[in-house]
């Protein structure tokens, strides 16, 4: 979790501050820890609700009654598990911006590995699943893949690889996370050893802005790039469902450049800060921790809108959450006529055509995420 409070002149290790002096007064940061106090947990309470439930779908409906016939459909699970463990870090960060850290060092360690180690694995699992999609639409216009068990160990050697690295980025968090007391309450923040504490920082600002944004980004954008001048140029598909394609991949670059943009910036602003000291000012340093507040806030709703772009965007997804939904509806329709004494009287009424029947059942072979 970033450390908000990076410039306070009350404590003169490098690890919270970058010494600036502010012409040798204090830089009292007691309204950016009030704004935190109120705006976070607010966020964060409404990002838990909304992305637990989505993700939480996501899973259920991938593990009961999809099969994962593409590397997407293994990307999306595991983004959705992804998702939700980084979102199961927020009610401790919500409860440390008001009431500053109670739970140890362990804890804050733990709790800070998998904010980070979640965080770049979306990120990462984002750029695998535009590789694949263009993948699929260059060589295997027909969305289908093979799911014999060489295909399956490349997929699980693929997730390996992107948890491991997500792992990586999320290690000097479990490393030297630790709490410390800061302005008369227990803190959990990252403490460096005064020999490294500023280029560790510099140098850990601008690896997470790389691998988290600029790589994802690019990928995404060249990936999906090639992917609709594949599907302008198809031969046999109406004008119509081409259109609705292209819109599907411009929101899910326009939604990523929105929510990991403004974040990044200003990641970015703060390594450049800590390198070459631009910050001398009180108040331009109380609003770069506020931007970094309120941006970080915007680049975590994307655990919240990725259940939204990445599956039930899909017809095949789709169709699963109704069916369960239709099944449950009867359940409750007999269970409620059980309990009002009516007979519960079911009439099975085959209607499905041939010609139903056959798009039904080559529905169940496309990939969630369609293209």
């Amino acid at each position: 979790m970033e450390d908000f409070y990076y410039h306070d002149d009350e404590d003169s290790s490098s690890n919270d501050s970058y010494d600036y002096s502010y012409t040798h007064t204090v830089c009292d940061k007691e309204t950016v820890r009030s704004f935190a106090g109120v705006f976070l947990p607010v966020i964060y309470a409404l990002a838990l609700v909304v992305g637990l439930a989505g993700n939480a779908l996501v899973v259920v409906v991938y593990t009961s009654r999809l099969r994962l016939r593409t590397l997407t459909d293994v990307c999306i699970l595991n983004l959705a598990i992804s998702d939700l463990l980084l979102l199961l870090t927020l009610p401790f960060w919500a409860a440390d911006a008001v009431h500053g850290w109670m739970l140890g060092t362990a804890a804050c360690k733990i709790t800070s590995f998998l904010y980070s180690t979640n965080f770049s694995c979306g990120m990462l699992l984002l750029a695998c699943i535009s590789v694949d999609r263009y993948r699929a639409v260059a060589h295997n216009p027909t969305g289908r893949t093979g799911t014999d068990p060489h295909v399956r160990r490349q997929w699980l050697l693929v997730c390996v690889a992107l948890w491991t690295t997500a792992s990586f980025l999320g290690l000097p968090e479990l490393v030297f996370s630790t709490v410390k007391s800061s302005h008369h309450r227990m803190a959990c923040t990252a403490i460096y050893p005064p020999s490294m504490a500023r280029s560790a920082k510099a140098a850990l600002e601008l690896l997470e802005v790389t691998l988290r944004f600029l790589l994802p980004v690019l990928v995404m954008v060249v990936c999906y790039c090639w992917v609709g001048r594949a599907l302008s140029q198809a031969a046999g598909v109406r004008r119509e469902r081409k259109w609705r394609a292209l819109r599907v991949l411009l929101a899910v670059v326009a939604v990523f450049l929105l929510t990991q943009l403004p974040y990044n910036v200003v990641k970015l602003c703060r390594a450049l800060d800590i390198i070459y000291m631009l910050v001398t000012d009180c108040e331009v340093s109380k609003g770069l921790d506020h931007a970094l507040q309120v941006t970080e806030s915007l680049a975590l709703t994307h655990a919240c809108i990725n259940p939204v772009l990445y599956a039930f965007i899909g017809s095949s997804f789709r169709g699963h959450v109704l069916k369960a939904v239709k099944r449950l509806g009867q359940q409750l329709g007999r269970h409620s006529r059980q309990v009002n004494g009516e007979p519960a009287v079911e009439i099975a009424l085959n209607t499905r055509t041939q010609t139903q029947s056959q798009s039904g059942s080559e529905d169940q072979d496309t990939s969630t995420f369609t293209i």
